[in-house]
């Protein structure tokens, strides 16, 4: 008997446009992972089995099954995206439990591919913090249950490391994509600002939130990126030649170091690229020093923005906090002029330089608990200290990468990141294609 949890959304899209499995069958088996293992993991707020089996079977009776990209793939949808039928809480006690009238776009792309949405996952409040957890789960890193999965689209990440899942959608504001990616050993890639709808009326604070995918493997990446972009990736194609890669191991903010095995995932990446062809050198952006200050700013001013219309008496304090820190910022960042400064500064950079190569996180994920119930600087430091690479990328709003290459000491994954100019979602896809073809990872945990 054929297993399908733990394969590729591509080969299960495969196999259903084939009539070798039906979505039924595929969604079924999946249900039953999601319900031997979640209870470990913390993944999901809500898993939708009656209706997920129901709507397979609307999949297997559409008449352009043979031509969906997706068609019967299990798919779990990240806390702040809408999906009709069901409550958005963005992790909060502070949100109705209501349920929504309609899909988010990026779902209803993914449904009109044939993806069966199986349930939401669990984000931590406002999907403010590197760590996912809050009054409504724990989601814990499935390589590693004693760590956060990270944040804040971490138990969507965990649903896709655990096998749960084949792919799932997120989002990434800070870092919010690839800090749970890198922690669970994931492909993703936050594209450059308009390749994947918000939705009108969605949180992006100011700009910089874009919606992406969380995958095993580059090829579904790819996969869920060209549905939810509505086309192929843009920028140059995989044969495109000759990069130019810089390399660097530094951190972007003063003060916070890159532990060992992060750079030692660098340059081993820059190995594998550099006996890939590629023109590969060191060389570090010029992050001004400026760069802590108009994060923080950004952060905290995107927490009050989403904050205004909740009862804060419902917010957790280190969300509280946040806000409260944010509200004085809400018009300096409005304005985006920090940002244009920001991108002005690396353009010259990025004119020298086709992709920029850097470790995607500076140390593992903090312990797996109730953040939540710490106080804000506790918070801030944590997720300062394992996550400063990530920012920058929204800041300026061009597409960035998690990969991973390598492994931790305690056996969980590595990871590095790709970084481009506007437009280059494909340039950045086929280096990571690269990598994964010169050192191919494990593609779930080893849960069973």
């Amino acid at each position: 008997m054929t297993t399908w949890a733990g394969r590729t959304a591509a080969e299960i899209a495969a196999a259903v446009r084939d009539k070798r499995v039906t979505p039924r069958e595929v969604v079924a088996e999946h249900l039953a992972r999601i319900e031997r293992l979640d209870g470990r993991v913390g993944a999901f707020r809500a898993v939708r089995a009656e209706a997920a089996l129901a709507e397979a079977d609307e999949v297997a009776a559409r008449g352009d099954l043979a031509g969906l990209p997706l068609a019967g793939v299990p798919v779990a949808v990240k806390d702040n995206l809408p999906v009709r039928g069901e409550s958005r809480r963005i992790g909060s006690a502070a949100t109705p439990d209501t349920p929504a009238a309609r899909d988010h776009v990026t779902v209803a792309r993914l449904r009109a591919a044939g993806a069966v949405v199986v349930g939401v996952t669990n984000v931590p409040e406002l999907c403010v913090f590197g760590t996912t957890d809050g009054v409504l789960g724990i989601a814990r890193n499935p390589w590693d249950p004693t760590r956060s999965a990270g944040g804040s689209s971490g138990g969507s990440a965990a649903a896709v490391a655990a096998g749960m899942v084949p792919i799932a959608l997120g989002n990434d504001g800070m870092g919010s994509l690839r800090i749970p990616a890198a922690n669970c050993g994931l492909v993703t890639i936050k594209p450059g600002q308009g390749v994947i709808p918000t939705g009108e009326g969605d949180s992006t604070w100011f700009g910089m939130a874009e919606n992406g995918p969380l995958a095993t493997t580059v090829e579904d990446a790819r996969l869920m990126f060209s549905v939810l972009a509505g086309a192929e990736p843009g920028g140059p194609a995989p044969e495109a030649g000759v990069l130019r890669i810089a390399v660097s191991l530094r951190s972007p903010l003063a003060g916070v170091t890159v532990s060992r095995p992060y750079t030692a995932a660098a340059r081993d990446a820059a190995g594998l690229l550099m006996r890939a062809g590629h023109q590969v050198r060191r060389a570090d952006p010029p992050y001004p020093m400026s760069l802590a200050t108009t994060s923080l700013a950004h952060w905290t001013a995107g927490t009050a923005a989403d904050a205004l219309p909740l009862d804060p008496r419902l917010l957790t304090r280190r969300t509280r906090v946040h806000a409260r820190l944010g509200r004085p910022f809400l018009r300096s960042v409005s304005s985006g002029a920090s940002r244009e400064r920001l991108r002005r500064r690396l353009e010259p950079f990025f004119a020298e330089h086709d992709v920029l190569l850097t470790p995607a996180l500076a140390r593992r994920s903090p312990k797996a608990g109730p953040w939540h119930e710490r106080g804000w600087l506790s918070n801030l430091l944590a997720n300062t200290a394992y996550s400063p690479l990530t920012p920058p990328w929204n800041l300026t709003g061009w597409p960035a990468m998690s990969v991973p290459c390598g492994t931790l000491p305690s056996g969980a994954p590595c990871a590095v990141q790709l970084v481009g100019r506007p437009g280059t979602e494909s340039r950045l896809l086929a280096l990571a294609g690269q990598l994964e073809a010169r050192s191919p990872w494990r593609r779930t945990a080893p849960m069973d």
